[in-house]
């Protein structure tokens, strides 16, 4: 009788240790994919901070097109004036 309780106890044994080993290979697995992850994102990261540099003057847009539009109504007065005053 204690001969069949003890198997039990390897059988136990055997099952937590394979659950265990299989529980530290996914863990691993995960770790490395969240290493390539970081490496990843530290490229990304540097190509966003590029990207912002060079596309800082974008944020003149509306003040450009606030002046040429100005400028256009300026043009589209003399024209009138001068149509007025030549024919």
């Amino acid at each position: 009788m204690l001969a069949v309780a003890l198997t039990g106890w390897y059988v136990a044994f055997a099952v937590a240790v394979v659950i265990i080993g299989i529980v530290v290979f996914f863990v691993g697995w995960i770790l490395q994919l969240a290493g390539r992850i970081a490496a990843q994102a530290k490229v990304v990261s540097a190509n966003l901070a590029a990207i912002e540099q060079s596309s800082g003057v974008i944020g003149a847009v509306p003040t450009v097109n606030s002046g040429l539009k100005d400028i256009a109504q300026s043009c589209i007065a003399a024209r009138h004036v001068l149509e007025e005053r030549f024919g």
